[in-house]
Parts: C-alpha cells; sequence; structure tokens
C-alpha cells in the first residue's frame, strides 16, 4: 500500500471541498471495498478523507411518506429498520444477501452504491483494463466472460456492477442526494447515477470531482409483494451470476431490476408491462439489443427462469 495522508471532514461541504482542493483525495467511511483496493495499488489515493463521523446515520420519515436514508447508514442497520422491512422489503432482503454478516455492519449506504467493479481482470493488475488504466484494453474481451455483462456493455469494457442493495434502491425508484465543493446541493435519480461505459469506463457516475453523496430518499410505498433472487455458485458472500428483484402488485403487473447482468442495475420500465404476460416477455424487453459472449450467454435463460420463479412466489 502506498503512503497516503488523512483527514477528517466536521461536515459533508467540508468534506466536498478537501476533495476537490487535494489532488488525488478520496472519501472513506467503512473502507470495505477501497482499503482491499488500495492494498492491490488499484486505488492510490494520496489523501483520505474520512466522512464516517458526519450525523449522516439517521432513517427518518419524509414529508412525502418515503424515508430519507443517510449516506453513512450502516447495511445491517438498513435492512433491520422496522420501517424498511414492513415498507420496502426488496431492500432489506437485497441487502441481507450481501457479502457477510461482518461487512455489513462496517458496509455503508453510500459507499455500498459506489463499490467497484468485481471483474477478475479489474483485480489482476498485470492485464490491461480499461476501468484501471484507461485507453489500455478489455482483458475480459476474448477471455474468461463467465461472470461478466451481457447488456449495456460497451467494446471498451463487458464488467457488472456488484451491488445488490442498488438492485433495489432502483426498483424503488430511490433519489440519490449530494453536495459539491461549493456546497450546492442536488437530487439524481437513481436511474442516472450510474453510467454505461462507452468509451469511458473509467467514468462509473455522473458525480462530479469532489461531490459526496449525502443521503438516499426513498418516495412512498408501492405496495405489492416484494422478492429478491440471488443466484450464486455458493450460499454465501459471493458475488451473483444474476439477480432478480421485484415488486408484484395484486393485478399482476410491478418492477423488476435486474444484477450481475450490466454495468449498472438493470431495468427497463417498458418491459414491465409485459408482467401480466410472464417472465418471458419481460425478458425479452429486458435484453433487446444484448451482446452476450459463448460463456455468459446462459444468463438470458438464468434470469428468465429465476424470473418466472419469483414471479410464482409472489402470486402465490
Amino acid at each position: 500500500m502506498k503512503a497516503f495522508s488523512f483527514s477528517r471532514a466536521s461536515t459533508p461541504a467540508e468534506a466536498a471541498a478537501s476533495a476537490q482542493r487535494i489532488e488525488g483525495a478520496k472519501f472513506v467511511a467503512g473502507g470495505t471495498n477501497l482499503l482491499d483496493l488500495m492494498k492491490l495499488e488499484i486505488e492510490t489515493p494520496t489523501h483520505l478523507i474520512d466522512v464516517s463521523k458526519l450525523k449522516l446515520d439517521t432513517i427518518e420519515a419524509t414529508a412525502e411518506g418515503g424515508l430519507r436514508i443517510g449516506a453513512m447508514v450502516r447495511n445491517t442497520d438498513l435492512a433491520a429498520d422496522a420501517r424498511v422491512r414492513k415498507d420496502y422489503a426488496l431492500l432489506s432482503r437485497a441487502l441481507l444477501a450481501g457479502a457477510s454478516g461482518q461487512l455489513r455492519n462496517k458496509a455503508t449506504t453510500a459507499g455500498n452504491l459506489l463499490q467497484r467493479t468485481r471483474c477478475p481482470y479489474f483485480y489482476d493488475t498485470n492485464q490491461p483494463c480499461n476501468k484501471r488504466s484507461p485507453g489500455s484494453g478489455c482483458s475480459a474481451i476474448g477471455g474468461f466472460t463467465r461472470m461478466l455483462g451481457v447488456v449495456g456493455v460497451s467494446d471498451a469494457c463487458i464488467a457488472t456492477n456488484p451491488s445488490d442493495m442498488a438492485i433495489a434502491m432502483r426498483a424503488l425508484d430511490a433519489v440519490v442526494e449530494t453536495v459539491s465543493p461549493e456546497g450546492a446541493t442536488r437530487a439524481i435519480p437513481i436511474a442516472e447515477l450510474h453510467r454505461l461505459p462507452g468509451d469511458t469506463p473509467h467514468i462509473e457516475t455522473v458525480l462530479t470531482p469532489g461531490e459526496l453523496i449525502t443521503a438516499v430518499t426513498l418516495p412512498k410505498p408501492v405496495g405489492g409483494k416484494h422478492v429478491y433472487r440471488k443466484v450464486r455458485d455458493r450460499a454465501s458472500y459471493a458475488f451473483a451470476l444474476i439477480s432478480v428483484g421485484a415488486i408484484v402488485q395484486p393485478d399482476g403487473s410491478g418492477r423488476v431490476a435486474v444484477g450481475g447482468v450490466a454495468p449498472k442495475p438493470w431495468r427497463v420500465e417498458a418491459a414491465e408491462k409485459e408482467m401480466v404476460r410472464g417472465a418471458k416477455a419481460v425478458t425479452d424487453g429486458l435484453f433487446a439489443g444484448a451482446n452476450p459472449t459463448h460463456e455468459n450467454a446462459f444468463k438470458l435463460t438464468l434470469v428468465q427462469r429465476t424470473l418466472d420463479a419469483v414471479l410464482t412466489e409472489a402470486r402465490g
């Protein structure tokens, strides 16, 4: 691990301003992803700004009937919150499917949204990777691709987003709140937070330099049956081959977001209009324009079968 300096911010605006002022600075809270990347010298920040002590660790009701979740709320606390379990069960179930209990005790809401891909070529510093070193090439293309993306990918990158929580947030239409180095705030719909790779896969979100996530807001509950099903190579502490998060209403309509298939949480609202017709009709819409490899084309069928099981469970 390379040497770095360290400071602790007292306010979100101060943290954002410091990140812009100090070249090579990064925010750190739980550190469950960043510290591993620093040990491998994939991330090499010159300065770490500790934001874990900012008062961003509460879950509060909003005037609109939803919930405002502070950026520093731990995954364990969020999954266990009675309001989340009752009205946003999809989120609770997705969180409990992720990582291990020890990691959930440290990982934060904002950090979970911003965790980086688990593509094996991204982690192997002996291999070219456009996410690590822009313009160096993508070793995954033509390599081992079983775990990698089938839709939303590009000629520069086929990595997937690893977050379980983000899948639920996408289905719930969450909004991400931020503060800029100038102290300005903005609200970013979760659908717009993560970028597709295009020619710049190293730019993974729409956040500007120094911009800090302060909260995530959930709208008023939509009701329905919430189901999250994660398919993986082993029963625990493994990233998804695919995952399906669904909210199904009594009339058969609903929402579907999918993980393990794309560089961002994958949801196609137009495809959801086909839910009453069944899983195949939905997945045909979800994967229109998909570009799988011979090693990961099975994901298209796996999502369809998993969604079929989810719809069967939701409809009793």
